[in-house]
This record gives C-alpha cells, structure tokens and sequence, in this order.
C-alpha cells in the first residue's frame, strides 16, 4: 500500500507546477495553503458526518470515500509545505510500541 501513496506523492509533485487551469492540485498550490487548509477542514467536517452516518446507517462505503478525500488533501498540504507521507510515517514508526498516554507526556515536556 506504501506503493500507492508513492505514487500519489509522485503525480503531486508533477502538478504541483502545472497549469492552475488544468491541474486541480496545481490550483491548490497556487491559491496557497490557506486554500488548502480549508479543503482539509472541508474534508476533515465531511468525514466525521459519514462516520457517524457509518455509525447510525451502516453506510461504510461513504467513509471510506470521505476519509480518501482527507487523506489527499492531507498529502497535498504536506507537499505544499515539503513534507511527504514519509515523515508521517516515520513519527507513526517513532510511536510505536509507546502507550497514548506515554506518547502524550513526552510531548508536554
């Protein structure tokens, strides 16, 4: 799966650059992060609604979708910033193996 998030990476850094008029990733980029960060919050609100529609109606399907959408966003905020999932996942590696609460000490200090 690491694969696919590669290859998001990959297509991400080739539009980021391209035409804001053929690219919605280049239109991203270029109405700035604040545009992006209200696509995320956009699609952060729109995920929770189809969890607790998941939740009430069983309609799983729609959470997926939603979380999809957040997840992209989410990739493009980290390219607009020069951060790519694999600093997520090296943070995710770093707590593996700490309790929640341990994780959440060492923060506080």
């Amino acid at each position: 799966m690491n694969d696919v998030l590669k290859q998001i990476e990959t297509v991400l850094a080739e539009r980021r650059n391209a035409d804001p008029d053929s690219s919605y990733v280049a239109s991203l980029h270029h109405a700035g992060l604040d545009k992006i960060l209200k696509k995320v919050g956009e699609e952060s609100a729109e995920t929770l609604i189809a969890a607790k529609d998941a939740e009430h109606f069983g309609k799983k399907e729609d959470l997926v979708y939603e979380t999809a959408d957040l997840w992209f966003h989410t990739l493009v905020m980290l390219s607009h910033l020069g951060l790519s999932h694999t600093d997520v996942l090296t943070e995710l590696e770093r707590r593996f193996g700490l309790s929640g609460i341990e994780e959440k000490a060492s923060r506080d200090k």
